[in-house]
């Protein structure tokens, strides 16, 4: 069983988007993954997202995704919400995978909106729709129109949010004045999935982040969201203003990179990328090392 929720907060406050280990010929490293799952979990985490973009989704196979899901439920599913990525752009495909995850022991799903073929808002419905009738669990919708080329409009999010499993939104618009208006319209519990919009979400009403920089400070989110929640807001805005540079650094290329790389650098499992995903350079290495450095992460 995972660990309790309310529908405010039903998948916990902090949850990082992991990275896939893989082994150095690069196949898929289950005994890393959950070494990796169980120290995100120490650090503070409520939850894991597996399967998701930041876990090389494009790039994995079916079975991988379910041998990835039961396994981070085995080492952390007492203790952590885990929630399996299961977006597509077939819905069909989608469906089984929700349907996996659910055999596999997964809490949640994560469902991102289906990208490339640039659905309209009636088919992004019904196929948001189709994947939480598909299974009994609760579904978190994964708006970020700059890799779907299409957004989940305020009207669509609130038709979605009247079903009962529809109960939570990662929010990667990047659009203040939006998430004010849906935040307050939908009643969905809001996830920040822009780290460098993490405090200014919650000041709009977000209750929570799914975060990639949570691979390295998951600690000072946890302080953040908890000082925010408590009314310290003086407190949050320093914790927030003390992370900017690695916010800055872990986003100067793609996120999944810049993870696996800062991973390595503490010793924690991670392996190589599959392509076409590379890794850093020398200089972009030494220039991540020193943006850690700068907001306070030992390496």
């Amino acid at each position: 069983m995972a660990p309790t929720s309310t529908p405010q907060t039903p998948f916990g406050r902090v949850l990082t988007a992991m990275v896939t280990p893989f082994t150095a010929d690069g196949s898929l490293d289950l005994d890393g993954a959950q070494r990796l799952a169980a120290h995100l979990v120490d650090a503070g985490n409520d939850g894991l997202i597996v399967n998701g973009t930041t876990g090389e989704s494009p790039t994995t196979s079916d079975a991988e995704k379910t041998q990835l899901v039961r396994a981070v439920v085995e080492a952390v599913g007492d203790r952590a919400h885990v929630v399996a990525g299961v977006g597509t752009n077939d819905t069909r495909h989608s469906i089984e995978l929700a349907r996996a995850a659910q055999a596999a022991g997964a809490h949640g799903l994560l469902t991102v909106t289906p990208y490339y073929n640039k659905p309209p808002q009636e088919g992004l419905y019904q196929h948001f729709t189709a994947v939480a009738d598909a299974t009994e669990l609760p579904v978190m919708l994964y708006d970020i129109p700059g890799r779907s080329g299409v957004p989940i409009t305020t009207e669509t999010m609130t038709r979605l949010a009247a079903h009962p499993r529809i109960v939570a939104n990662k929010d990667a618009k990047g659009d203040l004045g939006r998430a004010s208006w849906a935040i307050a319209t939908t009643g969905l519990a809001w996830y920040s999935g822009d780290d460098m919009l993490n405090l200014p979400l919650l000041s709009v009403g977000a209750i929570g982040f799914v975060s990639v920089v949570g691979h390295v400070v998951t600690p000072e989110l946890r302080a953040l969201v908890d000082a925010h929640t408590s009314g310290d807001v003086a407190k949050a805005t320093e914790i927030h203003q003390r992370l900017l540079p690695v916010f800055t650094g872990m986003f100067r290329t793609q996120g999944v990179i810049t993870s696996k790389a800062a991973l390595a650098m503490r010793g924690l499992p991670s392996g190589p990328l599959r392509l076409p995903l590379v890794g850093l350079t020398e200089a972009e290495t030494e220039q991540l090392r020193r943006d850690l450095a700068a907001g306070g992460v030992q390496i």
